[in-house]
């Protein structure tokens, strides 16, 4: 599932070519696509019509495209496979294009919406007074937000009582971090996955955060992280950060910091990647 760096990267591209331009007419070709959008596929398309999009927004991994004067937003869930894609008018069909939406203007363009597996969708939602649609209330600040909170971070980390990456990867501590990103931080970082958040000193929690900004703002210089050809920008581009990773995905390949193979564990239905010699396990989790 992308992560903060890729949904960033489509954000910028559609504040370059869906900003300001008004919507002519929406198409649902796929009704899962809108599935979360519980009035059905006939009322989004219609509540769409004639609305002027503002600043494309993100926190973490949601992004949403706010209706300009209507206190309303279009939320976008990529799901697993969902893409985003600003395409000509003229340009062939995708084979899983679920939602199209044209525009007023001239510009020979149009927003697409992809999605193979059908895990993401787009729906509309009520606005809070910052802006933020009001099902994602409860989602914190991501760690590249201006006004995240680092002092808070630590604070609510060491009363979690849990280990650091369920922390890194809890929606309502932190956002934007997934299982890569989090892997990749805490290499850089020299921590266990397993590691108690009871035991961080202010140092070590404001260290963490310096690692998890640089590693996402790396991805980001380079379009963020592509395994396969399901995560795009909204030109079809992959991004090229995997090239760089140092952590995951490396099982049994020298640590880049002191040759040690790297190792795979199960984690969570998912899995963790770390050097057992530079991200020395905890005593109860060795």
């Amino acid at each position: 599932m992308p992560e903060l760096p890729e949904v960033e990267v489509v954000r910028r591209g559609l504040e370059r070519w869906v900003a300001h331009r008004t919507v002519a007419d929406a198409e649902v070709l796929h009704p899962r696509a809108v599935r979360r959008h519980l009035a059905g596929a006939d009322d989004f398309a219609h509540r769409l019509a004639g609305h002027r999009i503002g600043t494309p927004s993100r926190r973490g991994k949601y992004l949403w495209l706010p209706l300009e004067d209507s206190g309303q937003a279009i939320l976008a869930h990529l799901g697993m496979s969902g893409q985003l894609l600003v395409q000509p008018h003229a340009a062939p069909d995708e084979k899983h294009l679920r939602i199209r939406v044209r525009f007023a203007d001239t510009v020979d363009t149009e927003l697409r919406f992809v999605d193979q597996r059908t895990f993401g969708g787009l729906s509309l939602h009520d606005t809070t007074a910052d802006g933020l649609p009001d099902v994602i209330g409860h989602i914190a600040r991501d760690p590249l937000d201006p006004l995240f909170d680092d002092e808070a971070f630590h604070q609510a980390l060491r009363r979690k009582r849990t280990t650091i990456k369920r922390a890194l990867l809890d929606q309502s501590l932190i956002s934007g971090v997934g299982n890569i990103y989090a892997d990749e931080a805490l290499w850089r970082s020299r921590l266990h996955y397993d590691r108690p958040t009871h035991t961080f000193t202010r140092p070590r929690s404001f260290e963490l955060l310096g690692h998890v900004r640089d590693v996402m703002n790396a991805a980001l210089a380079v379009g963020g992280t592509s395994f396969d050809s399901l995560y795009v920008n909204v030109n079809g581009e992959s991004g090229y950060f995997d090239r760089s990773l140092d952590a995951y995905g490396r099982e049994g390949l020298p640590c880049k910091r002191c040759g040690t193979p790297m190792r795979r564990r199960p984690w969570m239905n998912r899995s963790s990647y770390f050097c057992p010699t530079c991200q020395r396990a905890p005593r109860a989790a060795s």
